[in-house]
């Protein structure tokens, strides 16, 4: 039986709960994710977590900030002109919008609040800050 290593192809069922117990993220109802090792496409604690199991084999991991997505950091909060806005766009505290950064990529941004000339937006990862708990199961490694 294969164990999960650098460059294995995983698919395997996943969830992600915060500390007070809100689940962020859950995959066991539905399609289970597909990737290579290494790819990119989980953060980097997490695929350490990772190595090593096979499939069959379930695991709870808590995971500090500084394993995952950081901490929360002031820095990635600006204020920004409310007329930078489309018109179409529903500017309320807590709607995610996406961004395109100079260099063309397309980032996350949460609205914190809303001024008549200034709008609030926090660029931190959702999940910074946080103590997570993964459960994951996986299905096969290739």
């Amino acid at each position: 039986m294969s164990e999960i290593q650098a460059g294995s192809k995983v698919i395997l069922h996943f969830s992600i709960t915060l500390e007070d117990g809100t689940v962020a993220e859950d995959s066991f109802g539905g399609e289970p994710l597909e990737f290579i090792m290494g790819d990119g496409s989980l953060n980097e604690g997490l695929e350490l977590g990772l190595y090593g199991m096979q499939a069959g084999e379930e695991e709870t991991l808590t995971m500090t900030p500084d394993q995952t997505f950081g901490f929360h950091d002031p820095d990635n909060i600006h204020d920004m002109p409310s007329s930078d806005f489309d018109q179409e766009i529903l500017l309320e505290e807590g709607v995610i919008i996406g961004f395109t950064t100079p260099a063309g990529d397309e980032v996350p941004g949460m609205i914190k609040q809303v001024g008549a000339d200034v709008v609030k937006v926090d660029f931190n990862h959702p999940l910074a800050g946080h103590e997570l708990v993964y459960r994951v199961k996986i299905m096969s490694v290739g």
